[in-house]
């Protein structure tokens, strides 16, 4: 049944084309149209339910089939097809598994991880279990607080590379600061430093083909990733690579929250000033990192680069920087690696929790820990944008609000412009940033990284940014909350049907 909506859609193209060249639209053309339509809604509904997929979400695919057939349909088709994930991306998980413990090994950190205390200690070993990714202890980090501070330091590291550059981005637009560093990856092409750009196919498919073209005219290698030659029979298209990651020569890396383009900086005239947090990393854990990038890379295109050249790092010698620990996530994993790891960081915090995230869609499992912890007496905040550039997802995560209101989380909704950072700060010493959003898509179908802090003066430096962030946001009444009209209650009900198949 792999290619069943596919075909479908193709039967129900050919037979309406068919009927309307011969006979002109009628009643018998509406008629076989339904009828196949049926019959495909039908078998849809019945390989969904053998699926044994989460029970609401096969409820809410056969709702929408029964109150909506077509929209159903067509929805379905784009992001609704589960094709076993795992057999699609089963070599590619291997592959990672493979290179990721090979790696592990090499680090003899265990009397550090000793030192970090009970909490840290489990969550190093879970994330290192479930990840296959060693903690490190000689890497430095340094966050970066808005667009102006990262992309004038990843101008600054770029135009210092010597040997190669790598970067993966979910979003890379031809605009201003597009272009900028469009023409420092040409310059360096020519300085002979090797330029690798994987861009995914679906969040940049607006990116102007010149701007392709003239990157890989000279010379730099720039590749689509998860390409969509046949985008209604192409089974990969809900599984996105929403990862943003530059590597500089092995020992300078970037991840965060942040795209290229100018709205990043700011400069869309719709949100204006852009809050978001991304980090710099410097020394060893910039291998696991290029490890990540090295790995998509090899899916993407069957050309590997696990070698000395590309893995060894320039590893300071100071050992004072706390504990760095980079996480990729996605389709490909046996578990929900971040979603899993948030968890064990909301269920085994001691005195607090404080989440950003600009797309708030949380599965049973996350909600329910958020709301537990603050029923214990824990200090839970969520930290939300004020204005949507997503109204379905702003409106289904409003749906949310009443229940943790009520169970005692404080929400935040931040007035400055947009709010993009995605972090979890927990008891004030552990903290991740990266791409995941708290929402069932970063969760389950896209790729993701984050970077763990545990007792770093970054994770230091994100509990400072959020208390001043706190500062500019108007905390959520569930007094004044609850008075919402009645068209706005039942618009945020009908988003939140939709949520599960965000």
């Amino acid at each position: 049944m792999k290619n069943i909506v596919g075909i479908g859609l193709l039967i129900l193209m050919l037979v309406s084309t068919w009927h309307f060249l011969l006979n002109g639209v009628d009643g018998r053309l509406i008629f076989y149209s339904s009828l196949i339509l049926t019959l495909f809604l039908v078998i849809i509904g019945f390989n969904i339910f053998l699926e044994n997929r989460d029970p609401i979400q096969t409820i809410t695919w056969l709702v929408i089939f029964c109150a909506f057939p077509f929209i159903g349909f067509i929805f379905y088709f784009l992001f609704g097809r589960n094709f076993r994930k795992d057999r699609i991306f089963r070599k590619k998980y291997f592959l990672d598994k493979q290179t990721f413990v090979k790696i592990s090994g090499e680090a003899g950190y265990n009397e550090r991880i000793m030192e970090m205390g009970e909490h840290p200690q489990q969550l190093i070993n879970l994330a290192n279990r479930l990840g296959n990714s060693p903690v490190s202890f000689t890497t430095e980090t340094r966050v970066l607080r808005n667009g102006e501070e990262t992309f004038s330091n990843i101008i600054e590291e770029l135009k210092k590379a010597r040997h190669h550059i790598h970067l993966e981005y979910y979003i890379v637009r031809d605009d201003r600061i597009g272009g900028l560093l469009k023409d420092i990856l040409i310059q360096k092409v020519k300085e002979g430093v090797k330029v690798r750009f994987l861009y995914d196919a679906v969040g940049s498919w607006k990116l102007a083909r010149s701007y392709i073209d003239e990157l890989k005219n000279a010379g730099a290698e720039m590749v689509a990733f998860g390409p969509l030659h046949l985008p209604l029979l192409n089974n990969k298209f809900n599984f996105r690579n929403h990862r943003k990651i530059i590597v500089i020569d092995g020992s300078v890396g970037f991840i965060g929250g942040l795209n290229i383009g100018d709205e990043y900086l700011g400069q869309d005239q719709k949100f204006g000033s852009w809050r978001d947090t991304h980090l710099i990393i410097k020394g060893e854990a910039v291998r696991t990192l290029q490890l990540i990038f090295l790995q998509d890379w090899y899916y993407s295109t069957n050309n590997s680069f696990l070698s000395d050249e590309y893995l060894m790092t320039g590893m300071p010698n100071h050992h004072g920087y706390g504990g760095v620990q980079l996480i990729g996530g996605g389709p490909d994993s046996e578990w929900t690696i971040i979603k899993s790891i948030f968890f064990k960081m909301i269920t085994s915090a001691k005195k607090s929790v404080w989440i950003a995230s600009p797309y708030f869609v949380p599965d049973d499992n996350i909600l329910q820990a958020l709301k537990v912890a603050a029923l214990s007496g824990l200090d839970v905040r969520l930290l939300v944008p004020k204005n949507p550039d997503k109204r379905i997802v702003f409106h289904a995560s409003r749906t949310y609000f009443p229940e943790l209101l009520a169970s005692g989380v404080r929400i935040f909704q931040y007035n400055e412009g947009f709010m993009h950072s995605k972090i979890i700060i927990v008891d004030d010493q552990m903290a991740s940033i990266g791409t995941t959003n708290i929402d069932m898509r970063s969760f389950h179908l896209n790729f993701e990284v984050n970077a763990f802090l545990y007792r770093t003066e970054s994770a230091q430096q994100l509990v400072n940014d959020y208390m001043e962030d706190i500062k500019v946001s108007k905390e959520v009444e569930i007094d004044e909350f609850s008075k919402r009209n009645f068209g706005l209650k039942l618009l945020e009900s009908t988003c939140r049907l939709l949520s599960p198949l965000l």
